[in-house]
């Protein structure tokens, strides 16, 4: 990867996430455009991003990148609502990434090689990752289907807090492509410790719950999402060699 891209990026995250107190950001909430500290923002990003280039040459892109990086903040800070702030949040990072990438490449003109995605590697490696989501989510929820609790979660029952909404199947597809990444790159280890950290955060909710039938219903649908995984993965390892 290029070392120049390298460094700006190292910029924006130190400019972004170290060098920006919690109490600017609440000013800048506040008084929008108005803020002293938008601009004192605005400038560390310049100042560092002319630091970690350091090169005569690069002195007006690195402005430009200063110029978009105070433009993207701004209307950030003008459009956003409470209600919006974690879109505008994930926006905002993109548009800064994206500025940040078309400078560079603008200034270097790299030539960017595409051939890896046109390979076997890429699209093997593609299916098994989209296999290993959502329809192998579908498939064990289909499999188990017929073990459904009739009831509600026994922990939500004694609590009276309820899950969040989809939270099973997002860990579950999390723990799948864990998994998966440990298997292809030969960390065996991992996949036992990644069992015994799920199986300790369900022990309580299992040991409160009392109910047997939802203690086989959950170990089933766990066997069953680790074991496609570890399958799978020990698959594409064999194809990949």
């Amino acid at each position: 990867m290029n070392l120049l891209l390298i460094k700006l990026l190292v910029a924006h995250l130190i400019g972004d996430f170290f060098l920006q107190p919690d109490r600017w950001v609440i000013e800048k909430e506040a008084r929008k455009l108005k803020s002293p500290k938008l601009y004192y923002h605005i400038l560390i990003h310049g100042i560092l991003t002319i630091l970690f280039t350091w090169n005569a040459g690069f002195l007006v892109p690195a402005l430009l990148i200063m110029l978009f990086h105070g433009i993207i903040d701004g209307i950030k800070l003008s459009f956003q609502r409470p209600d919006t702030k974690r879109r505008w949040f994930f926006a905002d990072q993109l548009f800064h990434i994206l500025t940040i990438v078309i400078v560079w490449y603008t200034y270097e003109h790299p030539s960017i090689d595409f051939s890896y995605f046109k390979s076997d590697t890429f699209w093997i490696l593609t299916l098994a990752l989209l296999f290993l989501t959502y329809p192998t989510s579908i498939i064990i929820k289909t499999l188990i289907a017929k073990w459904t609790p009739n009831v509600p979660l026994p922990a939500s029952n004694l609590t009276g807090i309820g899950s969040l909404e989809s939270a099973g199947k997002y860990i579950g597809i999390l723990e799948r492509l864990l998994t998966f990444l440990f298997i292809t790159t030969g960390h065996y280890e991992a996949v036992g410790f990644l069992i015994a950290a799920k199986s300790i955060f369900r022990f309580g909710d299992l040991k409160e719950g009392n109910d047997l039938k939802f203690t086989e219903y959950v170990l089933i649908g766990t066997l069953l999402s680790f074991g496609i995984a570890i399958l799978v993965g020990q698959a594409i390892t064999v194809m990949l060699k």
